[in-house]
């Protein structure tokens, strides 16, 4: 039991790592988009909530939001006000809905793709089928948060930077949605197959001896 929760203490260093390298790499964990960023450090805290359960997730969840709360601090871009309280620009600041945007949905990327995949075995023993599905899931649940908490939470700024009408703003969340969040999905999932695919197989021949 205790080598068990050392090793998972180890991997689990081993993802921290790996997260905070990709944030402070220009252009590999936030690809600077003009008005925004994309993002691919979703993708290791989702094959942590699959590999390590939820917990472990949840918590590799909370240090992708940290990551993104102190690029958007220090490296801000004029919508980064959405991320954290400590930027504004003219008139418009973050604030405490800045953290639940930063946090609630980095940390449910680390949850929710590690009971899609429990669910999907369930239906199809595919373990292919099932992990893609979980990248895909746990991909869209930070992109489907993000922009709908910023909708309701900074619409009329978010608007007002985006230069667009508040009444138009919700088409502007969903092209965003759909020019960065499928993709970013996509690339989750099949990520997400081939990694778990070949770590398990690593970690059962492990198990095995």
């Amino acid at each position: 039991m205790k080598s068990t929760q050392t090793s998972d203490l180890v991997k689990v260093s081993l993802f921290v790592a790996i997260i905070v390298l990709m944030a402070a790499t220009p252009f590999l964990g936030y690809i600077p988009l003009g008005f925004t960023r994309a993002t691919i450090i979703h993708v290791p805290v989702i094959i942590a909530s699959i590999l390590l359960g939820p917990r472990y997730g949840g918590f590799l969840g909370f240090v992708f939001g940290l990551t993104s709360l102190v690029n958007n601090t220090f490296n801000p871009t004029v919508t980064s006000f959405v991320f954290t309280p400590f930027y504004s620009i003219g008139s418009y600041s973050g604030n405490f809905w800045s953290l639940v945007i930063v946090f609630v949905p980095r940390i449910l990327v680390g949850i929710t793709p590690y009971y899609i995949y429990k669910g999907m075995k369930k239906i199809n023993k595919n373990d292919a089928l099932g992990l893609a599905v979980a990248g895909v899931g746990g991909s869209l649940t930070n992109t489907l948060l993000v922009m709908n908490f910023i909708y309701l939470f900074f619409g009329s700024s978010y608007a007002q930077v985006k230069n667009v009408s508040l009444t138009s703003l919700y088409g502007v969340i969903l092209s965003v949605i759909a020019i960065n969040g499928i993709p970013e999905a996509i690339v989750a999932g099949i990520l997400t197959a081939a990694i778990c695919k070949a770590l398990m197989k690593y970690t059962s021949r492990t198990v095995l001896k």
